[in-house]
């Protein structure tokens, strides 16, 4: 999510050569220092010998750059499902995601046991058009099995020229047999935040990703709401974070602060304790106090939970719906020079204000509403929670969580997390659970 400039390898070692003189041990770490480049060094000699025997002997005369690119991505792959390795085309196609605007069907995917896992499909696309949902899993692409496929080259695949139809074969948890989705290709315009006004007084803002649009167009529904209704009129707001797959930090923060009027957003903590982060609010609550609701499920991810984690603990929200995703870990963004493409890597996890992690926990609702699924969708009601990946980053403190549900109806009028929160912002609503939840471990704002 955030995007990080590191310093180049040089400037690295040095940095790391004049803190091991400093040490006051200097003996000992550079005795440990030297025992553990020995290994790297004899590791790299091994994936050398493995390397220059694959290039004399497999069958076919093999491409060296596509060798060293396959060993890349395995090492970073290994480290747990978020971390990765983008050649130059993967990362010019990532930035042009974060901008708001690319090619394709519209859905935020992810790599599970081997095959392509939708996380949430984007309002409004191809794929939400066509039925795609939250947890489902891609095994085929055109005909051909994903099994074997990078996330990169699934992806690659599944892009292509606009109006041109691609056959997705669909694994649906309760689905007798797997199904085949035809979607035509788009040129993918990511509208981050819709609004309207609900029932004359309660704005509703439907919140779909954090792109770099996403703060503008929340400022904007806000003003456009406050100039729909009086404020002695407006009841209040309720946000729609669920099945948002989150975006770039900083949007998150920002979103955050326009409910807030101080105080801190989110903390990330990496391998040492100097590599605490922390973002506050700034710019003041552009709501003025008014009463806030704000909707996660299982699909609401990453800096959808650091703006429902900030906004519960600081008692500035009542969180209602399904407890979300679980994913808290931070992927700087290290780009790798020209032509080279660049890293996703973890680098440290994310914590509420009130010190919780979000990493394989998620954020519990005050009040837990489940939908009414239906019949055909019965055998889906959980989503895959952060915490049943595999491989993925321990929650570091605390217990991890399983999924929850992430289904949403398609029509309003069956959407019980929706009237719940109209109802809750019109006293309607009594539920000491809330209000204890609500309390627990907040922090003042």
């Amino acid at each position: 999510m955030r995007k990080s400039l590191l310093f180049p390898l040089g400037a690295l070692t040095g940095a790391c050569l004049t803190l091991l003189v400093a040490s006051p041990h200097g003996g000992v770490w550079a005795a440990r220092a030297a025992a553990s480049a020995d290994d790297a060094y004899s590791q790299l000699n091994l994936f050398g010998t493995v390397f220059e025997r694959v290039k004399a002997s497999y069958v076919e005369k093999p491409d060296n750059a596509k060798l060293i690119e396959g060993a890349i991505t395995g090492m970073v792959t290994s480290l747990d499902p978020h971390s990765r390795y983008m050649n130059a085309k993967a990362w010019t196609e990532m930035q042009e995601t974060t901008s708001g605007e690319f090619g394709g069907l519209g859905i935020e995917v992810t790599m599970e046991d081997g095959l392509v896992k939708v996380v949430s499909p984007i309002d409004d696309t191809p794929a939400s058009k066509a039925g795609l949902m939250s947890g489902d899993l891609i095994s085929k692409i055109d005909g051909e099995a994903v099994q074997g496929m990078t996330l990169e080259q699934a992806v690659n695949k599944m892009k292509g020229p606009v109006d041109t139809k691609t056959k997705l074969t669909i694994m649906r948890k309760g689905a007798d047999a797997p199904l085949e989705v035809a979607i035509t290709r788009e040129i993918i315009h990511v509208r981050p935040v819709r609004f309207r006004v609900e029932n004359g007084d309660i704005g509703y803002i439907r919140i779909t990703s954090f792109n770099e649009q996403t703060t503008d167009g929340l400022k904007k529904a806000i003003a456009s709401i406050s100039k729909q209704v009086s404020p002695e009129k407006l009841t209040g707001y309720v946000v729609d974070l669920r099945n948002n797959p989150g975006g770039l930090l900083d949007q998150a923060v920002s979103v955050s602060s326009a409910f807030l009027q101080r105080g801190e957003v989110v903390s990330t903590r990496g391998r040492s304790p100097e590599e605490t982060q922390r973002f506050t609010a700034h710019g003041g609550d552009l709501t003025k106090g008014k009463p806030l609701v704000v909707l996660v499920n299982g699909g609401s991810a990453s800096a959808s939970e650091i703006v429902a984690g900030a906004l519960h603990d600081h008692k500035r929200a009542t969180i209602i719906g399904t407890r979300s995703f679980g994913k808290g870990s931070v992927q700087t963004i290290i780009p790798l020079g020209s032509g080279n493409g660049a890293l996703a890597l973890t680098t440290a996890r994310y914590y509420t204000p009130s010190g919780r992690s979000i990493q394989a926990q998620g954020i519990a609702p005050d009040i837990e509403i489940l939908q009414d699924v239906p019949p055909e969708l019965k055998g889906r009601m959980d989503t895959m929670a952060e915490s049943q990946m595999r491989g993925h980053l321990s929650a570091g403190e605390g217990g991890e969580q399983t999924g929850s549900q992430s289904y949403v109806p398609p029509e309003e009028k069956d959407d019980k997390a929706l009237h719940a929160a109209y109802d809750f912002l019109h006293g309607v609503t009594a539920n000491a659970v809330a209000a204890k939840r609500a309390s627990k471990g907040a922090v003042p704002n």
